[in-house]
């Protein structure tokens, strides 16, 4: 069983994956995927580099991923570019992960499953709900930017309901970190039901 793990920025997917994780089970990120694909050497970067050129790799040889990130935040036709580099390459990197996976079910760590339409991809989708205010409070604190950017950002994800819309599963995470482990460990014995 694959298990889909989304929210937004902000809401608490990271520590969820911990919890799940300390419970033994393969847990999979596709940013961390995403990352992998591009690094000196594979064939995503010698892509990326052939389209964007020279000025995006920075003094260490590695692509400077901000730098990046801003050349294709605003033009679409860039975006799609880069995501059609990237996200075959992450899948099929995610697939040999699953495959080694020796724990009863894997969870794979997906920020945009409902924009990137990947539904079929899982069995089923977990969400980690939280709050706007909530994750745009938490955003600011742990990624030190400015309440413009995190939001900015926001306004490129799918809204809450679109996400909830998509969910087998959804744990509410509006509170602290201790009742988000509770409610973890709760879905994770559910699942190893289902598995």
């Amino acid at each position: 069983m694959i298990v889909g793990l989304t929210g937004g920025i902000g809401s608490g997917k990271s520590a969820a994956a911990n919890f799940f994780q300390n419970e033994g089970i393969t847990v999979i990120d596709a940013d961390g995927l995403s990352r992998e694909v591009i690094e000196e050497g594979t064939p995503g970067f010698a892509s990326i580099v052939e389209y964007f050129g020279s000025k995006i790799i920075d003094s260490d040889g590695s692509i400077n991923r901000e730098h990046l990130r801003k050349e294709v935040f605003d033009d679409d036709k860039k975006k799609k570019l880069l995501e059609s580099i990237i996200h075959p390459l992450v899948r099929e990197l995610m697939v040999k992960k699953i495959a080694v996976s020796k724990s009863p079910y894997s969870i794979v760590m997906v920020p945009l499953i409902f924009e990137t339409n990947s539904m079929s991809n899982y069995n089923r989708i977990l969400v980690i709900d939280c709050d706007p205010k909530i994750q745009l409070e938490r955003a600011m604190l742990r990624d030190n930017n400015s309440k413009a950017q995190i939001e900015k950002i926001m306004d490129t994800q799918c809204s809450r309901e679109e996400r909830i819309s998509i969910a087998n599963d959804i744990i509410p995470n509006n509170d602290s970190l201790e009742n988000l482990k509770i409610r973890s460990i709760a879905m994770h014995k559910f699942y190893l039901g289902l598995s």
